[in-house]
């Protein structure tokens, strides 16, 4: 513990001015619970005013939310700390000057999906604008997802560069990883206990005074930097874990001819002293920015650290494995998709696909890394004539997605669901058969929306994701 950053922290007031660079799913509810709080005063939201993304900075700071989808309480709160003069979005990066505590929550994806290398251009811009502004006892947070060592590592290097300060002696450095999920992002970060892991005791201290105040339920669980950035990318990996053990046991349920949900029922119905499930819901994959890359990140932090792994030569870990039973789950809607429009007498090349579904979870716009993407791309190589309904993602590059279901689905040889928007949920089989205008129309759920008997009855070749009971129904 550096007894000079302890003094300088000492002489200055408790945390009153916030910066939260990084206006996205993390940052803007974060910025304006921030705001909301009696124990600061002022909140500022830093977003590049770029062609992209520039359009946040006026809309925010009207009190509207750029995110799309239902969070619920989040306009109203941009609104109400907008009008009270505590929450201000801008592009101008040097106003950092004025703050005691600075956060960052700056989006870290992969450069490919072969390389498996994360992007960290964005954050590393971010630490840069941070570090050139940055003064003597600011607090500095990194809440991105991020390699373990990364914030000991090359992000207090880049600071230290910058700012000609000493991370640890000068400033304090933190890493408190987010925990939100997209449609309850302000329950969430309420509600959720709160990693906080500094490179020294004073720095965990500081951002423990940062994190308290937005906190209704949940409690600080402080530990290293190193730690924390384990913690996070850990909890994602396991919940990764979860859903490819459930997507396996549906294909395996598939194969057997029995119902998926009848053995998750059974399996779940186990309870008493000593056992602990948590048996998810298998579907058509998993999409979103943090689980598809962070097993990844948790295995460079094994290499990065120069430790000694002892594990067999040559053998996946259990978690890559995981990885590659999600990331197959569209390649087997695919099949299935393929295994149903021959059932109805139809070909591949032949054939018109709508996919219903964009966003990779269920009522919202998030539309990174979809499952539906894989998928559309190989029903386009296989030759189908492929086209999109989503009713709250607005765009998507290289993608063409409409918000009218009927005009999706008209003409349409197959159906196939790949978010459980509550919309597709309410999907009736008569006048879906009759927009489609075919006599054996095809409908595949990934996502066990609809009700197989339903839509068998009325004439749909179906196939859905573990449903062996169901997927070679008879054909009338």
């Amino acid at each position: 513990m550096s007894n000079k950053l302890k003094k300088i922290i000492d002489k200055k007031d408790p945390i009153k001015k916030i910066g939260v660079i990084g206006m996205g799913y993390v940052g803007i509810p974060a910025a304006v619970l921030f705001a909301d709080s009696d124990a600061f005063e002022s909140v500022l939201g830093f977003q590049r005013n770029s062609p992209t993304s520039g359009y946040k900075i006026e809309m925010l700071n009207r009190g509207e939310s750029p995110l799309k989808g239902e969070e619920p309480g989040l306009e109203e709160l941009i609104k109400k700390v907008v009008q009270a003069k505590k929450f201000q979005c801008t592009p101008d990066f040097s106003r950092i000057s004025e703050l005691d505590a600075i956060t960052l929550a700056i989006q870290t994806p992969f450069l490919s999906n072969e390389s498996l290398e994360p992007d960290f251009g964005a954050l590393i811009e971010g630490l840069r604008l941070a570090g050139k502004y940055l003064n003597e006892g600011t607090l500095v947070v990194l809440e991105s997802t991020i390699t373990p060592g990364t914030t000991n590592g090359f992000a207090r290097q880049i600071l230290e560069e910058e700012s000609g300060l000493t991370a640890g002696e000068d400033f304090a450095l933190a890493h408190a990883p987010e925990r939100v999920m997209v449609g309850r992002l302000l329950r969430n970060i309420r509600e959720h206990d709160r990693i906080v892991g500094g490179i020294d005791k004073v720095s965990t201290e500081r951002a423990i005074e940062l994190y308290s105040p937005v906190l209704t339920e949940g409690k600080i669980i402080p530990m290293t930097a190193t730690a924390a950035e384990t913690t996070k990318t850990a909890e994602n990996t396991f919940r990764d874990l979860q859903i490819a053990s459930i997507n396996q046991l549906a294909l395996y349920c598939e194969a057997m001819g029995i119902n998926v949900y009848d053995v998750r029922t059974g399996v779940d119905s186990l309870k008493g002293e000593g056992i602990t499930r948590a048996v998810l819901y298998p579907g058509a994959g998993v999409g979103g920015h943090c689980l598809t890359k962070d097993t990844y990140h948790l295995e460079r932090g094994v290499k990065v650290s120069g430790g000694k792994l002892d594990y067999p030569d040559g053998m996946d870990s259990l978690f890559v494995l995981a990885r590659k039973v999600n990331d197959f789950m569209p390649v087997h809607m695919y099949n299935l998709t393929v295994e149903a429009l021959s059932r109805a007498g139809k070909k591949t090349g032949d054939s018109k696909v709508a996919i219903l579904g964009w966003a990779f979870i269920r009522n919202s716009d998030d539309a990174r890394n979809p499952p539906s993407e894989p998928y559309r791309n190989l029903l386009l190589r296989s030759g189908c004539n492929v086209n999109v309904h989503d009713p709250y993602v607005m765009e998507y590059p290289g993608v063409s997605i409409s918000h009218e279901l009927s005009g999706v689905v008209e003409g349409a040889d197959a159906v196939a669901i790949l978010t459980g928007h509550d919309e597709y949920s309410e999907l009736d089989a008569g006048t879906l058969k009759r927009l489609m205008g075919m006599k054996r129309p095809v409908i595949v759920d990934g996502r066990n929306v609809i009700e197989p008997d339903e839509f068998i009855a009325e004439g749909f070749v179906y196939k859905g994701i573990g449903r062996g009971d169901k997927n070679e129904h008879h054909i009338k």
